[in-house]
């Protein structure tokens, strides 16, 4: 397939790249930013284009004779909690969808995020229940956050009314290449996050399982969580959660079943196929 990956000079970007050309895809990269420090630039299967994908009909072009796109573009935090973040993100994601349905780009994936919840980048972090699975309510109270879940609202939005396409919004958590890189000594600042990660290499499977999968496997638009089953941390995460989170419930059979954390990434394997690797 020939595969557009918008923000590929990014650390998640970089990471998506090396592994839709290690699978035998052709990469179309697009980015605002230059770099000149990647390994693949001289892959003869990948082509970089330089763009401002707040510009529509730029986005446009660069998409062109593309089968799918995974949708990395945007700041990762919400820096000074202002405007920027929000206004770009949004901008962004709706251009890169709103192109797609143009080009009758079926396939779409979008870097969503764990903090479509009240996480780590809010005020106080909130959760209704455990382990945390895609029935969750969205609450952010930052723009970042926020970001991501109007995108996710654009993807609903963009297959109403274009019921060809498949978009899968991936919901990533801390992204680093090995556990260790996501442990911290302070549990307390750390509850925002649930001591949680995904391991940088099985988060690009995610991406491109979302574009790579039989269509018949689902339709419209989903959403996924995608993290590690093991805790960045040191105790227990019933231990963790009786600490920090005391009052909120663990719904019923998970502890029973003997799977351990916050999240619940079922979903994901069930549709996608994807079960976390540590390839580090």
């Amino acid at each position: 397939m020939k595969i557009a990956i918008t923000g590929c000079n990014g650390g998640v970007g970089r990471r998506v790249v090396r592994w839709v050309l290690k699978e035998g895809h052709i990469a179309v990269g697009a980015d605002c930013v230059i770099a000149q420090d990647t390994d693949f630039y001289n892959n003869p299967a990948f082509s970089f284009h330089p763009v401002d994908l707040k510009d529509f009909d730029a986005t446009l072009k660069v998409f062109e004779d593309c089968d799918a796109i995974i949708q990395l573009a945007a700041f990762p935090h919400p820096m000074d909690y202002k405007t920027k973040v929000h206004n770009d993100n949004v901008v962004i994601t709706w251009n890169v969808l709103r192109a797609a349905a143009e080009l009758g780009i079926n396939r779409v994936a979008l870097a969503s995020s764990v903090n479509v919840l009240r996480g780590v980048f809010s005020t106080e972090p909130v959760f209704h229940y455990f382990p945390i699975d895609e029935n969750h309510p969205c609450e952010p109270d930052e723009p970042y956050g926020l970001s991501k879940l109007i995108s996710e609202m654009q993807a609903n939005t963009i297959v109403r009314r274009y019921p060809s396409m498949r978009v899968a919004s991936i919901r990533i958590h801390m992204f680093v290449p090995t556990c260790a890189r996501a442990y911290r000594q302070d549990y307390f600042r750390a509850r925002g996050d649930l001591w949680g990660y995904v391991q940088m290499d099985s988060a690009a499977d995610a991406f491109l399982r979302a574009v790579t999968v039989e269509m018949d496997h689902w339709t419209g638009h989903e959403t996924f969580f995608i993290t590690a089953p093991q805790l960045a941390a040191d105790e227990d995460w019933l231990e963790l959660k009786e600490k920090y989170f005391p009052n909120v419930p663990v719904k019923p059979g998970w502890v029973e079943s003997g799977t351990k954390g916050f999240f619940d990434c079922s979903k994901a394997e069930r549709l996608l196929g994807w079960v976390h690797t540590d390839y580090a």
